[in-house]
């Protein structure tokens, strides 16, 4: 008895001195600015970065000059990194220094970043002044992701239930946070109704709702008894307990009566975060600017039921609009992110019939762009052609998607295209973050506009030494070929000149640290649409052509070399015979077609674009080019190149028997 009193009396010291510890610790006088709030594991995401950061407050009434001043997390070294010139913080103002753990400009107009970051287990932030005078040394404890830790205004230190960086602290702060509670029933489908059960802590009260807003005091309290569904319904439940800040919410889709053919994604979120006209990230929003264009990330509940009905993933994660053009539509495109913040950093499951990976950090929810009025297949067949071809391209599905439990229509799959996708494909494992966050992805012609991830210098180097140099010197072809992946440019430019493709801003490329640049294949779907040498003549052409949406001159300078001619030409003979002929391109239309037809009805119904009749028309039009325009391209080909009669003969005399006899109308 005497060992467990003195064992309950250390662990209440040892968390007396924690607290003590994680006071904030000021020098001078209270109307000096000071550390107010922190945060260590940020949720809230912007273009993919969710920096830690510190806010300064300023309690005085006069405006103090914070030029020169020092930020740090290290007692040993507190002068890391100082404030730049003209920074005034004026009377009852805050701001805020996001902590990148990046060497990043220090920014201006209320935008700063500071070199270092936070550490989620605990850390100091001191605060000096210009001339070094420690000003204040402010210790917190292991944080919560998306959880904020600050002071009020009575000096009372803890952790608050709503961050508000930049704005006054809450009035009351919290020493820990709710654990979340167990949904144990698991969602699903079920037929006629399901009675679900739910557990936290006995100090805990649990509270639900069933329309995706996080449920609050004022909600139903879960029923011991357990709740009966009758309907499909998302079931939210979260838990509060006194001196806690209220848990992380649990979350199940029940779907009631509703089977489906294909895997199904349910996502849960409130309606601020979707579709508010101020704050919906799927909104259009009142502003010039609308909301589905301006890439803000939201936390969302993810659910992902296999075809069979097993739930393969049921987490927090993150969503953002996606798309460029399909942002308009109606039924928009939905990227999806795992982030640390709510729990896993990694999607830990692997849907795509072509992929052997272990898990994903983001899936894109496509609902298809233009070919949403139109086949709703014609991207996912299209890049299905590259699986021999050595070229990364995204894996894709059919599935059918819900928000809120309502039912919100047939979408594809795939892989989202970052630096991520990437690594995966190139066999970087994702623990080798140095390596990812400086993988190169570039858009159309690489210019500063179109850079996704990393830096252009070296590809906008490499395109004007094409430009401008003759590669039939040895040298210079050297130079070239120790930086480009010709295999990779011939197989893309080749593949998109067969398909036709009109999209011709849809040109990405990347290069992994140290090696050389290759080419992403990357929506495809305005191929197979014409009979037109457009496309083609938008890959070959002379040099000093103006650029059009993507760098021509890497590809036309080869071009140029005999041999970099003959390794073109022997390529694109090679993918007509491997991915073109009518017998292999129609067992990709096969599958595609039998599911949409099954899914499309009820997809027609939720978003009226098209009626089957329609569908099957298009489809067959489609399905009419994929057939004819490779059996057609050696000839457009050869008129653009200018290829004799014997070049003709050499490199496609054989390919051309099999077009002629495999891929003929019937």
């Amino acid at each position: 008895m005497m060992n467990t009193v003195c064992k309950r009396l250390t662990a209440l010291l040892l968390c007396l001195c924690t607290l003590l510890s994680c006071a904030p610790v000021f020098a001078q006088a209270a109307e000096s600015p000071y550390i107010s709030e922190i945060m260590a594991q940020n949720g809230t995401y912007k273009n993919e970065h969710a920096y830690d950061w510190v806010e300064i407050t300023n309690p005085s009434n006069e405006t103090w000059d914070l030029s020169g001043w020092y930020l740090s997390d290290d007692i040993n070294n507190t002068l890391l990194w100082q404030f730049p010139e003209n920074v005034k913080l004026k009377k009852g103002e805050s701001l805020l220094v996001y902590c990148t753990g990046e060497d990043m400009d220090k920014g201006k107009n209320g935008e700063y970043y500071a070199s270092f970051k936070l550490s989620v287990d605990g850390d100091d932030v001191i605060l000096s002044t210009d001339s070094g005078a420690l000003m204040q040394r402010f210790s917190f404890p292991r944080q919560y992701g998306n959880v904020s830790y600050g002071v009020t205004a009575e000096g009372e230190t803890g952790f608050f239930a709503q961050q508000t960086p930049g704005k006054k602290n809450a009035d009351t702060v919290f020493m820990a946070r709710a654990d979340e509670p167990v949904i144990m029933t698991p969602g699903g489908f079920y037929e006629d109704s399901v009675t679900v059960f739910a557990a936290g802590r006995p100090t805990q009260t649990l509270h639900y709702t069933l329309n995706g807003e996080t449920p609050t005091e004022t909600s139903p309290v879960f029923p011991a008894e357990g709740l009966t569904l009758k309907d499909t319904a998302s079931l939210r439940v979260i838990a509060f307990e006194n001196g806690r800040v209220p848990s992380q919410t649990a979350a199940a889709t029940y779907l009631l009566n509703d089977s489906s053919p294909v895997a199904v994604v349910c996502l849960t979120t409130d309606n601020k975060y979707l579709f508010d006209q101020k704050t919906g990230a799927l909104s259009k929003g009142t502003g010039s600017v609308p909301n589905y264009e301006k890439e803000w990330e939201y936390p969302i509940h993810i659910e992902y039921f296999d075809e069979n009905g097993m739930c393969l993933i049921n987490q927090m994660g993150t969503f953002t609009a996606s798309g460029h053009s399909a942002r308009q539509n109606s039924q928009k495109s939905i990227a999806l992110y795992a982030r640390d913040a709510f729990g896993e950093d990694r999607f830990y499951f692997n849907p795509f019939p072509n992929r052997d990976y272990d898990s994903y950090k983001s899936i894109l929810l496509r609902s298809t762009n233009s070919d949403a009025f139109s086949t709703r297949l014609r991207d996912v067949v299209f890049t299905s052609l590259a699986e021999k071809l050595d070229i990364i391209y995204q894996d894709a599905l059919p599935i059918q998607v819900y928000i809120n439990g309502e039912y919100w229509g047939h979408y594809n799959l795939r892989e989202k295209i970052n630096k991520h996708f990437v690594a995966a494909w190139e066999n970087v494992p994702y623990t080798d973050e140095d390596t990812v966050d400086n993988i190169d992805i570039l858009a159309r012609t690489g210019s500063d506009a179109y850079v996704q991830n990393g830096s252009n210098e070296d590809w906008l180097a490499l395109c004007e030494f094409c430009k401008t140099k003759d590669l039939n010197v040895p040298e210079n072809l050297e130079y070239v070929l120790d930086r480009l992946d010709v295999d990779s440019l011939f197989t893309h430019a080749a593949f998109e000149i067969i398909i036709g493709n009109y999209d011709i801003t849809n040109v990405r490329m990347y290069r992994i640290p140290g090696e050389k640049w290759k080419y992403l294949l990357f929506d495809v779907e305005a191929g197979f649409l014409s009979m037109d040498a457009a496309p083609l003549e938008n890959y070959i052409k002379d040099l000093n052509r103006p650029i059009q949406a993507f760098r021509h001159e890497p590809l036309n300078a080869l071009l140029r070399v005999p041999e970099m001619k003959d390794k073109f030409l022997r390529r694109f003979a090679e993918m007509l015979e491997s991915s073109f002929l009518w017998p292999y391109v129609e067992s990709k239309f096969e599958p595609w077609e039998n599911i949409l037809e099954e899914i499309l009805p009820r997809q027609n119904e939720r978003w009226p674009y098209l009626t089957m009749k329609e569908w099957r028309q298009n489809v067959d039009a489609v399905k009419y080019y994929a057939r004819v325009r490779p059996k057609k391209i050696v000839s457009m080909l050869a008129r653009r190149m200018k290829l004799t009669d014997a070049e003709v003969n050499t490199y496609f005399a054989d390919v051309q028997k099999l077009l002629d006899e495999q891929n003929t109308l019937e």
